[in-house]
């Protein structure tokens, strides 16, 4: 068989292993390393395999990513997110669907020192829906605005998306960081204004809290939360400003999360077991994951085919939004299938060159694609917020799916805002050319 054949044969293989439940770092690891051999000979393929996992567990700048799932543990841990939960329902509860919207700000500001969507997800989940349960909310709102606030975790930097995005296409992490301040930022106000509609229109779905809270209340509370401010501006700021690299942040981050929950005299041994435990079982999945895809891609660039399909699509007579526009439909039904770590991985080996043939801003496109992989995280049947917070809840997934389906309008806004409006995405000093 000639090599894209061969190629053609080991993606159909991929999407079998997948669907019969192999793990996905290991079905990419399987089919790259069977499309290796099969292009050239085991002894090359073996090397390969060997060099992709030791390269990727021993290279220091990934370790990025167990610093960042750390610092959100440890903000679970030091009571922080019932903080900013605290403090965005005494600033927003007398707003239409006030307890929602609360969610959405808590999320937004957890999300901040938190880069996994579904820890953010998990962790507001457990404080706002009983709240919201207590005041009669609606079970679709209630759920659906904590699984759709808790996909700003993938986007508010610090992200472990971007940074999986930044290691699969060699491109700057602190930039790549940077840019998703403000979509993150905008795709929050979406939220929110979705929440609004729909209590305008269902005013039912959530009843008003009558309780005024004094503007100097409002004041005092932020003092509950001033250690997340703090570590915020002192990662991205220390990105921003040269200080550090993003890996040095992430340590600088988690350091200073560790002493505010020693402080707070919440750091015990079970908790500490207990975030040290999650964070090495999310990182070393995350790990798996890029090994098996830089074997996979590999794969992929001796067949051809994404330098072939970038040729390809650079020639037809189309605008390359509407290549652009083909694309994220793709995004959007496999976010239907798989997560998203797994949708980049999958993806960009092939899809990246046809972008950069294209003439499309890389840090752009990361912003892009990390919001249609957030579309994935709340879309049937394998949304995974709406896994966690179908089990937080104790409700069925239809319910959650039939909330959260809203919000999807709000992902599908900012992407074409920030399509339409590129300097979104790319408004800061050293990433706008």
């Amino acid at each position: 068989m000639d090599p894209q054949t061969i190629g053609i044969v080991g993606i159909a293989g991929l999407f079998l292993l997948l669907i019969i439940g192999m793990p996905i770092g290991f079905s990419l690891a399987f089919v790259g390393f069977w499309g290796i051999s099969s292009l050239t000979d085991i002894s090359v393929a073996l090397p390969t395999l060997v060099r992709s996992f030791y390269g990727t567990f021993t290279t220091y700048s990934f370790t990025v990513i167990p610093l960042f799932v750390i610092m959100g543990e440890l903000a679970s841990v030091s009571g922080l997110s019932q903080g900013i939960y605290s403090v965005a329902d005494k600033w927003l509860r007398r707003l239409p669907g006030g307890l929602a919207i609360a969610t959405i700000g808590a999320c937004a500001g957890f999300a901040a020192i938190c880069g996994s969507s579904v820890a953010t997800a998990a962790t507001l989940g457990r404080v706002a829906l009983p709240e919201m349960k207590k005041y009669d909310y609606d079970t679709r709102l209630a759920t659906g605005s904590v699984a759709a606030g808790g996909t700003l975790g993938f986007l508010i930097p610090p992200s472990i998306g971007f940074v999986v995005y930044g290691i699969l296409t060699e491109q700057s992490i602190g930039k790549l960081l940077i840019s998703g301040f403000l979509p993150g930022f905008l795709l929050a106000l979406a939220y929110i204004f979705i929440i609004i509609i729909w209590v305008m229109i269902k005013p039912q779905a959530a009843p008003s809290n009558p309780a005024r809270v004094p503007f100097r209340e409002k004041i005092i509370s932020l003092k509950s939360v001033w250690e997340l401010i703090v570590v915020f501006f002192l990662v991205m700021g220390g990105i921003y400003l040269g200080f550090f690299t993003p890996t040095e942040a992430g340590a600088v981050g988690a350091f200073f999360l560790f002493v505010v929950t020693v402080m707070r005299k919440k750091m015990t041994w079970p908790s500490l077991k207990e975030a040290m435990t999650s964070t090495t079982k999310i990182s070393v999945m995350i790990f798996i994951i890029l090994a098996g895809a830089y074997v996979f891609t590999y794969f992929m660039a001796l067949t051809m085919i994404p330098m072939n399909l970038s040729l390809y699509l650079s020639e037809l007579e189309l605008s390359r939004y509407a290549i652009l526009t083909f694309i994220l439909i793709c995004y959007l039904v496999l976010g239907c299938f798989l997560d998203a770590t797994s949708m980049m991985v999958l993806t960009l080996p092939v899809i990246f060159p046809t972008i950069l043939k294209l003439g499309f801003n890389p840090i752009w496109f990361g912003v892009i694609s990390v919001l249609m992989m957030e579309a994935g995280l709340i879309t049937p049947p394998l949304g995974l917020n709406i896994f966690v917070i179908s089990g937080v809840a104790e409700v069925p997934m239809g319910t959650v799916f039939k909330g959260a389906v809203f919000f999807l309008f709000a992902i599908f806004a900012v992407v074409f805002l920030v399509t339409v409006f590129p300097q979104i995405a790319l408004f800061l000093p050293g990433i706008m050319r």
